[in-house]
């Protein structure tokens, strides 16, 4: 299963594993088992220190477990983690050979107090080998577990375990559970799960981001426009933060990046990572796992901006770029909310899958929607694609391709009215012909929805100038309607959202932010923001 290029690449990684590892399967007699068994046995031969049993007493078939020899560490794959999920092999294997992972004292002494009471936290994740935002959370727990014996972990590849699938009624990846009982789904990263499970960090947190100085410069926003304006700011010299929910912003929703200059092919995941490399590489206090929830003006020039988060801290600084991205838009019909997760989705990379051999349609004929049709044309038995306009608005190359597929139904000129569902899930749609007004209902199990983004921008609604689609109103340089504050990216009024001018913008507006910097009267001691300066 594994090529010569891969093998090589793993020798080196095994190269630091400190203490013996065991990979101890539960097999039946399916050809699934048997892949298994080849890629563990490949393993096992590239390291000494790794050895692959087949005597497992697992109940879900085939799975294995990711121990320290001698211990009973509780890491397993109900999978066959190739694709996005082999990095959660190669640093489970890593972790388990006692390799010290890559987060702070800190957050390793919060992972050992969890469960001090002494009851397991047994998690179980629902993912797809093609889902590029499951690692993360597989990645997250599987740490947990390879750091305190009372958390254990399954990652659960649902096409192999499609019963189970529909036995626990998951229509959305990742999907975690916790002592059999749902937790939460999507996308998280350590810091939120601990959050979850620990109540009192985010006070800790709070206090800890609220002690730090004021910055040079803050960015808000961890996509390219957010690291390149953090990278050229730290390049200045100056002191530079960066608080973001996620680093990667939107590119870790993207499968397949093509476009961006001088990188030929690369996928969202990987290029995400690479952004947040690129901005640790300097000096930059970076913040990730924040959402922010106002900004502050300052009440005086040379006064500080304030960025308040939602865990009640707030962060100071002399300048700041807004670089907050964007989201899905949603359809805003019934049923949409009722069944998101439940059918209705937005992401058909990651939740393809699960629909394997039903009928699913996508709403969206642009470049995304179109995309989203051809990929799951593969898996799914059939896609209805409906478009509001009167033709897709998609590439010629990719409208050609679509129409290529025998398994794909196109509705144009067609407005969706209803998502339907039995309580449970998605059971149909409903849309109307817009030329003769006629309705016309469709039986299928899931709904993807493709239709474009909307900024992130409601925290500063009353703060600065937004134009009437919520984006934020900027000149030639960046600047906002606020005094000192930046922005860049897709939230912006800068047209065609793409990840080059958003990284061209971001660097732009904080050439422009230190430009006013070195301009800005000298800051004011003790003044923050929403402070006045009373005259002598």
């Amino acid at each position: 299963m594994l090529d010569a290029h891969i093998q090589a690449q793993l020798v080196s990684y095994l190269q630091r594993i400190r203490q013996p590892v065991e990979l101890v399967a539960s097999l039946d007699a399916s050809g699934d088992a048997e892949q298994m068994r080849t890629l563990l046995e490949q393993i096992a031969a590239l390291d000494q220190r790794v050895t692959a049993r087949f005597d497992g007493t697992a109940a879900r078939r085939p799975s294995f477990r990711v121990t320290r020899a001698g211990a009973d560490m509780g890491i397993e794959f109900a999978a066959i983690p190739m694709g996005h999920e082999f990095t959660s092999l190669v640093l489970a294997l890593l972790h388990a050979g006692g390799h010290p992972p890559k987060v702070t004292p800190e957050v390793v002494e919060q992972i050992g107090a969890l469960a001090a009471d002494g009851d397991e936290l047994v998690f179980e994740t629902w993912m797809s080998l093609s889902c590029q935002n499951c690692p993360d959370v597989v990645q997250a727990l599987n740490l947990m577990a390879a750091l305190n014996p009372r958390v254990r972990h399954v990652a659960i590849d649902g096409a192999l375990f499609q019963g189970e699938v529909e036995a626990r009624q998951i229509m959305a990846v990742p999907a975690v559970f916790l002592n059999g009982k749902p937790f939460a789904s999507g996308r998280m990263e350590l810091g939120e799960i601990l959050a979850r499970l620990d109540t009192g960090a985010a006070a800790r947190d709070a206090a800890r981001l609220g002690a730090k100085d004021a910055f040079d410069m803050l960015v808000v926003g961890g996509g390219p426009a957010g690291a390149a304006a953090a990278i050229y700011a730290a390049r200045k010299g100056i002191r530079t933060g960066l608080v973001a929910e996620r680093m990667g912003g939107q590119t870790l929703d993207t499968l397949a990046i093509e476009n961006y200059v001088s990188v030929l092919q690369t996928q969202g995941p990987r290029f995400a990572a690479a952004l947040e490399a690129h901005v640790r590489a300097y000096d930059v206090d970076v913040m990730s796992g924040q959402r922010v929830a106002a900004l502050v003006p300052a009440a005086a020039p040379g006064g500080e901006i304030g960025v308040r988060l939602e865990n009640g801290a707030t962060l100071r600084a002399r300048s700041v770029v807004l670089a907050p991205g964007a989201r899905w838009r949603k359809v805003g019909v019934p049923g949409e909310a009722e069944y998101a997760n439940k059918g209705v989705a937005y992401c058909p990379h990651c939740d393809g899958p699960l629909f394997k051999g039903k009928r699913v349609a996508v709403i969206g004929g642009g470049n995304s929607g179109v995309e989203a049709a051809i990929d799951l044309a593969g898996v799914v038995r059939h896609v209805t694609v409906i478009e509001f306009l009167p033709q897709l608005k998609a590439d010629a190359v990719l409208v050609s391709k679509l129409k290529s597929l025998a398994n794909v139904t196109v509705h144009v000129n067609a407005r969706t009215t209803e998502i339907s569902g039995d309580g449970q899930r998605v059971d149909g749609l409903v849309f109307e012909d817009r030329a003769s007004g006629v309705s016309q209902r469709i039986e299928l199990a899931g709904v993807f929805v493709q239709i474009g983004l909307v900024p992130h921008t409601a925290f500063l609604e009353g703060t600065l100038e937004l134009n009437r689609h919520g984006e934020i109103v900027v000149d030639a340089r960046g600047a906002t309607s606020v005094r000192g504050v930046y922005a860049a990216g897709d939230a912006t009024t800068v047209p065609f959202k793409q990840i080059v001018i958003a990284a061209g913008e971001g660097a732009k507006a904080a050439l422009a932010a230190f430009d006013h910097l070195i301009r800005a009267p000298a800051p004011v001691a003790g003044v923050a923001a929403g402070e006045a300066v009373t005259a002598a």
